[in-house]
């Protein structure tokens, strides 16, 4: 019997997909929650360095009630978790290394979530009432910016998971 035909034991970690995946799925549930979007907005101080990230956090709302600009908000929402997971997928970064760097699935998973964010807040903008081209260009943006501050988040858990 050969060595290399040995069975592998199945390792207890998902995938660095699957960990980033769950970290974006829980910061855009926590993050976006209207409660933790009516605390940031009450209790923290905009003109903070602290009270400017945790207000950024809240950037991927999403609401129950039906008004104007729910569907774009939550769209937008769902758009970031669905781009998330296949970004986090098709990404080739740590799964063609022969041997998978920290760093590089760190930063697969940052750059990522980074890209989610700026793409489902351009799409969301462009679907919703009133899209224009200008004004999903500064929905961009802002996605782009929400991605880089929290995307460590998701870089972060996507550690953990082999590739």
């Amino acid at each position: 019997m050969a060595l290399s035909n040995r069975p592998r034991a199945v390792s207890r970690y998902g995938t660095a997909a699957g960990t980033g995946t769950l970290a974006a799925f829980l910061l855009v549930a926590v993050g976006g929650s209207p409660m933790y979007v009516d605390w940031a907005q009450r209790a923290t101080d905009p003109t903070g360095a602290g009270g400017w990230f945790l207000r950024l956090l809240a950037w991927p709302s999403w609401r129950w009630h039906a008004d104007e600009g729910v569907f774009a908000t939550n769209l937008r929402a769902i758009l970031l978790i669905v781009l998330a997971a296949a970004l986090l997928y098709l990404l080739p970064g740590p799964q063609v290394d022969r041997v998978a760097s920290s760093g590089s699935q760190f930063l697969s998973g940052w750059g990522a979530y980074v890209l989610a964010a700026g793409l489902s807040a351009l799409l969301a903008t462009l679907l919703g009432p009133h899209g224009s081209l200008f004004a999903a260009f500064q929905s961009a943006s802002t996605g782009v910016t929400y991605g880089f501050f929290a995307g460590w988040i998701v870089g972060l858990a996507s550690l953990g998971g082999r590739a």
